[in-house]
C-alpha cells in the first residue's frame, strides 16, 4: 500500500523561538527514537515546538487531537463498507508508524485510558502496532516516533495518565517564556511594536499571579497574539484586551474587575 507522505510535510518554517536547550535535547529523543512527552500550560508553544521540530528534521507530522470520544479504533484503523464491499482503512497512528512520521497526540489525557493503551507496544523495545482486527502486526517504520502532549494543571484522579504510560516517555517540559523572549514572540507573531507587545505581556504576567487564586489558568501566549492581531484591525487596545485576554479565561466578576483595573492601568 502506498501512502502520500508529501502531505503530511511540514513545508515551510514555523516561527519559534526557544527557551532554552529543548532543541538540542528532541534532537538526541529522535536520534534515538525514543518516545517524547510534552508537559506545559495551555498556550505556551507545545504544538508550534512539535511542528517546528517536524520541519527541522524533515520528517512528516501527523497530528492527532485526543477528545474524551476517541476509541483505539480512531487511532489505528476500522473496517468500512463501500460500493465494492469491505475495506480496511488506517487511522492516523498506523498511517505514522507504516510511513515514518513523527504521530503527534496533543492533550493526550484527554482520551480514555483503555484508548491510550495502544501505544504501549510503539513505545518500547518492540516498535509494533498490533491490529487485532486486522490481524497484522506493523513494524514500526525506522523514522517512526510518537509524541504526546499534555497540561499537568488539568489532570485529576480521573483524566491521568497512567503510570505504565507516562514512564514509557521521555519528556520535556515547558512554560510560558520569560517576559523578554515572550514580548518578541508577540511582536514577531503579530509585526505589533515591541511597547504595545510588551503591554501585552505585563498584562499577562498580572493574570498569570492569579493562578490558583481564582484562575485555573494563566493568560497564554496565544492569547497574546490573538489581543494583538485585534489592535491590528483597528480594535482600541482596552477592548481588544478584554474581548481576548479577560471573556475567555473567566465568568468571576471579581477576577473581572481585577484584570479590567490591570488593562486600564497597562492603556489608560
Amino acid at each position: 500500500m502506498s501512502i502520500d507522505t508529501e502531505q503530511y510535510q511540514v513545508k515551510q518554517e514555523p516561527f519559534y523561538q526557544p527557551q532554552g536547550n529543548e532543541i538540542a535535547l528532541y534532537e538526541a529523543a529522535y536520534q534515538r527514537r525514543l518516545p517524547v512527552m510534552v508537559k506545559g500550560p495551555t498556550g505556551c508553544g507545545k504544538s508550534r515546538f512539535i511542528e517546528y521540530m517536524a520541519w527541522r528534521l524533515g520528517k512528516p507530522l501527523i497530528t492527532v487531537a485526543c477528545n474524551e470520544d476517541m476509541t483505539a479504533s480512531d487511532l489505528v484503523g476500522r473496517y468500512l463498507l463501500d460500493a465494492t464491499g469491505t475495506r480496511w482503512l488506517d487511522g492516523p497512528l498506523t498511517v505514522a508508524a507504516r510511513i515514518g512520521a513523527i504521530c503527534y497526540l496533543d492533550e493526550v489525557v484527554e482520551a480514555r485510558q483503555d484508548t491510550t493503551v495502544v501505544i504501549h507496544p510503539l513505545t518500547d523495545h518492540r516498535r509494533s502496532l498490533p491490529l487485532d482486527k486486522k490481524g497484522e502486526v506493523v513494524t514500526a517504520h525506522p523514522d517512526f516516533q510518537l509524541v504526546i502532549s499534555y497540561n499537568p494543571g488539568y489532570q485529576s484522579l480521573m483524566k491521568d495518565l497512567k503510570q505504565s504510560t507516562k514512564q514509557r516517555f521521555s519528556a520535556l517540559v515547558f512554560d510560558y517564556p520569560p517576559a523578554d523572549l515572550e514580548t518578541q514572540i508577540v511582536a514577531t507573531e503579530t509585526g505589533a511594536s515591541t511597547e504595545l507587545a510588551a503591554a501585552l505581556v505585563k498584562i499577562a504576567a498580572a493574570a498569570r499571579n492569579l493562578k490558583g487564586h481564582g484562575l485555573d489558568e494563566g493568560i497564554s501566549t496565544r492569547l497574546l497574539v490573538y489581543a494583538a492581531n485585534l489592535m491590528d484591525e483597528g480594535i482600541a487596545p482596552r477592548e481588544a484586551s478584554r474581548m481576548a485576554l479577560v471573556d475567555p479565561l473567566t465568568d468571576d466578576e471579581d477576577i473581572r474587575s481585577t484584570l479590567h483595573h490591570a488593562i486600564d492601568a497597562v492603556f489608560p
